[in-house]
């Protein structure tokens, strides 16, 4: 099947597109631009016709395309795209061609619509759950932090630049500071610096260091944060915060490992890794012109995001137990009846919020717990709303939530054990039997397999 093209919009004999290579590669067209732009679909073996007619099996918006425009045969050996006589014509790599042998990375027009030929990635994409149940101070039992610790337990290692995103009290110092510790550069200094905490004026000076007589006050020469952490690792805190005029800086220190001192002219070669993390969304602030394009994807090569403590709330139980050990204090400082209205919680200041609550309530006693309304907007979990418990009799409302309490911790602990009922027994310090009793009670034995 041999490429040909309008002899009016080509006369070169010579131009001709490399065709498919043989194999079975599986193939997808992804649509670049217009109305359908972003979207994709998978190429097997057939004939699919491509135009804004309802009845073609890619359909497009795009006005200015023919209602029966392309079709496309798809075979082992390749692609064969053909035009249909469209009013406007089709084109591939900016040659206009009544048929052409497409490969992996053809770009072709129609109309004002542009469609790429790409490989179809057909990996599993499940990330493999880690067996811990912390990584440094963070801790989760859940299939989120598990998926997070797998993540982490594979960068640590290297020493490759990390970017952490998540919102504000997720743990993203601490994930910087364990992601140090694990690494080889563990017994090295880590060196935190707080870009939203520092003036604009003082944060050239804190990254880079200066010489003496840079600027008023520079009564000496001072290292930077980057030559500090010599032989460690720097922890950028709300890199979104960093001045766009500084950003080309740390780009050179990223890509070059060199720094400047203000004031000074010759740079210095630092040995050091960065951690940089932010809850902005950099890639908005990017489309926004607030933060530089390569800069982000020299941050973003290896990145992890970790998850609020509302979408993993079977780690609650966990997280208490935890801030209740660091405080020095047996998990009997707090009642069944506050572990299960925390657990009830949405955590909008997520982890960092829960440990102050839980400091503040073992602290000063249980009846300074503070209230803890759901959030607008907020679905009720199977313990239903907090106000609306509180609105029954108190033994009534207090049984309610404890049952709450016990199906959430009991749906995250089988999860966690896989159904298994003597390591869920093990890890919950609970008898087997009454465990099963606890799964019978609230529905959960046969539906787990326990």
């Amino acid at each position: 099947m041999a490429a040909s093209y309008d002899k009016e919009e080509n006369s070169d004999p010579t131009a001709t597109l490399v065709r498919a290579g043989p194999g079975r590669v599986r193939l997808k067209l992804l649509i670049l631009s217009g109305v359908e732009a972003g979207h994709s679909h998978s190429l097997d073996n057939g004939e699919y016709t491509v135009g804004k007619a309802p009845s073609c099996d890619i359909v497009l918006s795009d006005k200015t395309i023919s209602r029966q425009h392309l079709k496309l045969q798809v075979r082992d050996e390749g692609v064969l795209a053909i035009d249909l006589d469209s009013r406007n014509g089709s084109f591939c790599e900016g040659m206009r061609f009544s048929q052409v042998e497409l490969r992996p990375g053809n770009v072709i027009t129609l109309g004002t619509t542009e469609l790429k030929v790409v490989p179809e990635d057909t990996r599993e994409r499940s990330m493999p759950l880690s067996t811990r149940d912390h990584f440094g101070a963070l801790v989760g039992t859940s299939r989120k932090m598990r998926e997070v610790f797998t993540l982490l337990e594979r960068m640590a290692p290297g020493g490759s630049d990390v970017l952490i995103q998540g919102e504000t009290g997720t743990g993203k110092e601490l994930c910087a500071e364990a992601l140090h510790q694990e690494s080889r550069r563990g017994k090295g200094p880590f060196v935190i610096v707080d870009l939203a905490g520092i003036a604009p004026s003082l944060i050239e000076s804190e990254l880079f260091g200066h010489v003496k007589g840079a600027f008023t006050g520079a009564q000496g020469d001072r290292a930077g944060a980057f030559e500090r952490a010599s032989g460690g690792t720097v922890f950028l805190d709300e890199v979104g915060e960093l001045p766009l005029e500084l950003q080309p800086r740390l780009l050179r220190v990223l890509e070059r490992r060199q720094v400047k001192r203000v004031g000074a002219n010759d740079y210095r070669t630092v040995d050091m890794r960065v951690v940089a993390a932010t809850h902005v969304d950099l890639e908005g602030a990017v489309k926004e012109g607030k933060f530089r394009r390569d800069l982000f994807h020299r941050l973003a090569v290896l990145r992890v995001t970790l998850p609020p403590l509302r979408e993993r709330p079977e780690d609650i139980p966990l997280l208490i137990d935890t801030v209740l050990t660091r405080m020095n204090r047996p998990p009997s400082a707090l009642s069944d009846q506050t572990r299960a209205l925390l657990a009830q919680y949405p955590w909008p200041g997520n982890v960092r919020e829960l440990r102050n609550v839980v400091e503040q309530v073992v602290n000063l006693g249980e009846e300074a717990l503070p209230e803890l309304p759901p959030l607008p907007g907020d679905e009720p979990r199977s313990g239903g709303h907090i106000t609306h418990e509180m609105e029954l009799p108190f033994k009534e409302a207090k049984e309610r939530l404890i049952e709450g309490f016990e199906r959430d911790y009991l749906k995250g602990l089988l999860e966690r054990c896989e159904g298994n009922i003597s390591r869920a027994s093990r890890e919950a310090g609970i008898d087997r039997v009454y465990l099963r009793k606890l799964l019978r009670k609230h529905g959960l034995e046969d539906r787990d397999g326990a």
